[in-house]
């Protein structure tokens, strides 16, 4: 597996970050890319919580919910290694499936309506519309920005919240705390926390696979071990039972399978940016072919999946903190996870053990993801900056999502086909923060122009405010905005150096790749000296003398103003037209 030749990952990282132990193309030892690969086996199985969550609702039995996980273990198989493969199939990433959380609900609601069938007709629902959609993302780029991303990320840890507590307390109906699940789920979290931030390299490693095996041995102490008796009764080795899909569903829930396919998606978004932040220091943009390919790999691995009657999966993000606590994104990572969990699914035994993991161990897990994926979100949100149209993007998404979280009597008074869609806080979340984002572009234009108002503010002030209130609208990183203003303020000065020269306005343009700022003047033309014209020999005091001190000033203040202008901006550009001259800052978006 260490010398498996994978497609080179498109585009490369600008900057490797200096505390990466293993980036996506690194070849690891032998016995290092087994335990990592056994974390994240052993994250993803954790997280068949979920899975089991819906087969408790629909009242499944024990052979179907075994048969049930194992052919959603065949998918999230397919998935995982497409994606960690690269190459037209998949993100090139190492970004483990686990079952979807956000289709418990539904699916329970399809089993119980349709059998095994109805549910596996959801999972190809679903893979059908991310297919739709995967070769439109690049298109897509406005309608899922890093501000709609980040919101729905950010909901995903929210989301996360409320079960984690509940699993990690271990609280029952009347809201009571069970000590010996706190104790267990502290000594979980805590192991993990600390092997991440003071551990040395190989324990920050190890450090998800230590949590969990303080976890379970803790769990053990307290004798919170249980199952054995259906353990030694289950067989090493089996075949599933196959549910081919049933297209009897009713059209209520293909709709809101639809709608949580599209959001799922802006999950997908978010873990693909997620990781190329992790892996490039330098990280500027979301590269959609990227994204969108890892798209194409989440729904042929759901169609596949299918047709063994499997459960719709998503990638998992709690893999993603992983890769964070590890600092390892290396791709044979993924490869080698997907071959363990696709041998796991022919072997029922192990995997009935490694669904025993007690409730609190799997909520501290959860809640480390929650907390890393909330981060992640703000971070991506606060990637760009943001004026009142974000704020209200943002702030009334989020507020509409908790609202039917904290009101679960909210979405009754909805009309009864919708009440599936606006009962969850997810769909709500993500479905209005597009709405507003696509709301809110109206009346922005790409490219503004504005002339300077003589005798208002000083032309400096001016200029910063029109840059900053632009990158705001617009949604432009905030360090390229930073260094428009500063570049900005700095031409301002280098034209009015000659009185002649007058100052009448300025042009803004901007797309996701490019931002320019344009100084429209009166007067005769700028000429900046190249930058390869060499050093300025330094002023002595004879030069002082002859042309006076303020001229001596004045001509070191004009080197310096140019030498930032050029240090500020990725590219200068001086010329006129119409008999105007022009001053044209380009940065790099």
């Amino acid at each position: 597996m260490s010398t498996t030749l994978l497609p080179p990952v498109v585009p490369p990282p600008r900057r490797r970050p200096t505390d990466l132990i293993y980036g996506s193309d690194d070849r690891l030892p032998r016995a290092t890319l087994g335990l990592l690969a056994l974390q994240h086996l052993a994250t993803a199985l954790a997280l068949v919580a979920y899975l089991l969550a819906a087969a408790r609702s629909a009242q499944l039995n024990t052979a179907d919910t075994q048969s049930l996980l194992s052919v959603t273990l065949v998918g999230m198989a397919i998935a995982t290694a497409m994606q960690a493969w690269g190459g037209r199939a998949g993100a090139g990433r190492l970004l483990v499936h686990m079952p979807n959380p956000f289709m418990i609900t539904f699916a329970a609601i399809a089993m119980q309506r349709h059998g095994m069938g109805g549910m596996a007709t959801l999972t190809f629902v679903g893979g059908v519309v991310a297919l739709a959609i995967s070769p439109l993302m690049q298109r897509l780029r406005a309608v899922f920005p890093p501000t709609v991303a980040g919101v729905v990320v950010c909901f995903v840890g929210i989301s996360l919240v409320g079960v984690s507590v509940r699993h990690a307390l271990g609280l029952d109906a009347d809201g009571v705390i069970d000590g010996t699940s706190l104790t267990i789920a502290g000594v979980t979290l805590g192991a993990i926390i600390l092997c991440s931030v003071w551990g040395t390299r190989s324990v920050r490693l190890l450090a998800l696979l230590i949590g969990i095996g303080a976890g379970v041995a803790t769990a053990a102490m307290c004798g919170q071990m249980h199952g054995g008796a259906a353990l030694s009764q289950t067989p090493w080795m089996a075949l599933p039972t196959i549910h081919p899909p049933d297209f009897s569903v009713t059209s209520d829930l293909l709709i809101a399978v639809g709608l949580i396919s599209v959001l799922s998606q802006l999950d997908t978004v978010g873990s693909v940016i997620m990781m190329e932040k992790i892996e490039d220091a330098e990280w500027r943009r979301a590269d959609m072919r990227s994204i969108g390919r890892g798209v194409q790999a989440n729904g042929l691995g759901d169609v596949l999946g299918s047709l063994l009657g499997g459960y719709p999966t998503a990638i998992s993000s709690a893999n993603i903190a992983l890769c964070h606590a590890t600092r390892s994104t290396a791709r044979r990572i993924g490869l080698l996870t997907a071959a363990l969990m696709a041998a796991i699914a022919f072997l029922p035994q192990v995997t009935l053990a490694l669904t025993l993991i007690p409730t609190a161990v799997l909520g501290a897990v959860e809640l480390y993801a929650a907390a890393f994926l909330i981060v992640s979100g703000i971070e991506l949100i606060a990637s760009r900056a943001v004026d009142s149209r974000g704020i209200f993007t943002v702030g009334l998404s989020l507020c509409a999502g908790l609202a039917v979280m904290f009101l679960p009597a909210l979405p009754r008074h909805a009309p009864h086909s919708l009440q599936l869609l606006v009962g969850s806080g997810f769909i709500v979340a993500g479905m209005t923060a597009i709405v507003l984002n696509l709301f809110f572009r109206l009346g922005t234009a790409r490219q503004v122009q504005r002339a300077f108002e003589p005798g208002a503010t000083p032309i400096g002030e001016q200029v910063i405010a029109f840059v900053e209130r632009q990158g705001g609208a617009w949604g432009a990183r905030r360090d390229v905005v930073q260094r428009a203003a500063m570049a900005a303020l700095e031409a301002v000065d280098v034209l009015q150096q000659d009185e002649r020269r007058c100052l009448c306005g300025l042009r803004g343009m901007f797309d996701e790749f490019n931002f320019d700022i344009e100084l429209l003047y009166d007067g005769p033309a700028l000429v900046l000296p190249s930058k390869q014209g060499g050093a300025t020999p330094p002023l002595s005091v004879d030069d002082l003398d002859d042309q006076g001190f303020d001229a001596a000033i004045e001509a070191a203040v004009t080197r310096v103003s140019n030498t930032l202008v050029r240090h500020w901006a990725d590219r200068v550009v001086v010329g006129a037209r119409g008999g105007e001259g022009h001053l044209l800052l380009h940065f790099d978006h």
